[in-house]
């Protein structure tokens, strides 16, 4: 005997649980004394016996795992998100299609997508313990044969769910400020994006790795119920699962936490019924490209969570509101009609007082933009023309304002400007907004020459799904 030790490159791992899928394809070569793998280095270190197994070998192991030992360049990839990114621009500019509202107004439909891609990874990671429940049950073939894949699935979809509703409500049971909430946002976002990052191959970030407080939990694979082993799988340490959950962490409600974790467990459900037929297919290493649009997703969801904790601190980081908001306006202005814009308005000025009026509805706030000038009193009004829980309450974070909006007339604030710095406002989700501009002269201003720049950089178009 032989022994051998060999540091091998593992590439196309998308989280720390890939370290044991990898470490157990190598285990079961024959003359294998010892394995370590590493997700963040991206290697393999293998002790065995060189009379009995091979270095090819084991690389073919790491292969048939789904993985690769040699490194793949990036270039098509990113090439194809930079063609992705340039459609969707001139798609902004040229048609008119929000794509920001789109994604805002499909934020279930993008998780259940999400879940549909991560349901391969969920194959790779925890197939084996679906298999476990299903193939050593007694039946006699129909829908008893399926019905222990039916019940390990029902178990994660309502762990799931329960689960995200515990997360979500974590914030309000602590009544967080609004810059607290913002900051929750922002840190989910963040994880998400770095997850997603290292989902697509990024690897800059594989050493940002993020782990909930128990996500340690061990999930043993026997049990006499298949319903308590999928409902023991939301305690899995997984790397997808945990951004779902810091996702609906980031929505600070319980409601929206489960239901977002429930359209996220529900598109995971139906490849992994189907893993036995697929299990062929899935071996393959093509199944990591399909894999990294998962990750694409992930990181467009986010970056709307992020973005929503820094709209709620009144500020914006993207770069589509403008264009996409472009585009609305162009839509909106009538040929009959080209001396007013619904969106943007100059304060009306009475008895000398500036009156500012809003009206918050489904499609948000409107007028989004509202010109008042400097020295001169304002009287700020949102009327809740048609309320829901996304824009039934506003933050305004220059005036330190959290307010509650009721149907009817709700007098915000008034007020002085003694300067012309912007005044942003949004919901309390960060998901729709406005701005009043405070100008030296309302004399200067023509709201029917507005120009995209004038627009405010929280807007959002309007109310998301999630409410």
């Amino acid at each position: 005997m032989r022994g051998k030790k060999e540091k091998i490159k593992v590439y196309q791992m998308t989280c720390t649980s890939c370290e044991k899928r990898v470490e157990k394809a190598i285990r079961k070569l024959e003359g294998v004394f010892h394995v370590k793998v590493s997700y963040r280095g991206e290697y393999a270190e293998v002790e065995f016996d060189d009379e009995v197994c091979s270095l090819d070998s084991i690389k073919e192991a790491i292969k048939k795992a789904g993985y690769s030992t040699e490194n793949s360049k990036d270039y098509k990839f990113i090439g194809i998100l930079i063609i992705a990114t340039t459609i969707i621009l001139l798609g902004l500019k040229t048609s008119g299609f929000a794509m920001e509202e789109k994604l805002q107004n499909a934020s279930y439909a993008v998780l259940f997508v999400v879940g549909l891609f991560t349901s391969i990874h969920c194959v790779g990671m925890c197939g084996a313990l679906m298999l476990s429940q299903s193939l050593s049950k007694d039946s006699e073939g129909g829908i008893d044969s399926i019905k222990p894949a039916l019940v390990y699935n029902l178990g994660r979809v309502v762990s799931y769910t329960i689960l995200g509703g515990l997360i979500g409500a974590f914030g309000s049971v602590f009544s967080l400020s609004y810059k607290g909430k913002a900051a929750i946002q922002i840190f989910a976002g963040t994880f998400m994006l770095i997850m997603g990052l290292n989902m697509v191959g990024f690897k800059a970030f594989r050493r940002f790795q993020i782990r909930l407080p128990y996500s340690a939990c061990k999930v043993k694979s026997k049990s006499d119920s298949a319903f308590i082993v999928g409902l023991l799988n939301g305690l899995m340490p997984c790397g997808p699962l945990q951004t779902m959950q810091l996702f609906a962490l980031g929505t600070g409600s319980a409601l929206k936490g489960a239901l977002s974790m429930l359209m996220f467990s529900l598109g995971t459900v139906p490849l992994m019924l189907t893993f036995g037929a697929l299990s062929g297919v899935l071996s393959q290493g093509h199944t990591k490209r399909i894999l990294k649009l998962s990750g694409i997703l992930i990181i467009v969801l986010g970056f709307i969570m992020g973005n929503r904790g820094f709209t709620m601190l009144g500020m914006n980081l993207n770069p589509f509101k403008a264009i996409a908001r472009n585009s609305r306006n162009t839509l909106s202005s009538s040929p009959t009609n080209n001396d007013s814009n619904p969106y943007i308005a100059k304060a009306e000025i009475k008895d000398g007082v500036q009156l500012v009026t809003i009206s918050a509805g489904n499609n948000g706030y409107t007028p989004y933009v509202v010109y008042v000038q400097k020295g001169m009193p304002v009287r700020w009004i949102i009327t809740g023309d048609k309320l829901n829980t996304c824009n039934n309450a506003i933050i305004v974070p220059s005036l330190n304002i959290e307010m509650k909006l009721n149907k009817g007339e709700n007098l915000v604030k008034e007020f002085t400007p003694e300067n012309t710095q912007d005044i942003n406002f949004s919901c309390w989700m960060g998901m729709i907004g406005g701005v009043i501009k405070v100008v030296d002269s309302l004399d200067t201003v023509d709201t029917s020459e507005d120009e995209v720049s004038t627009a405010p950089s929280n807007y959002t178009a309007s109310c998301c799904t999630i409410n």
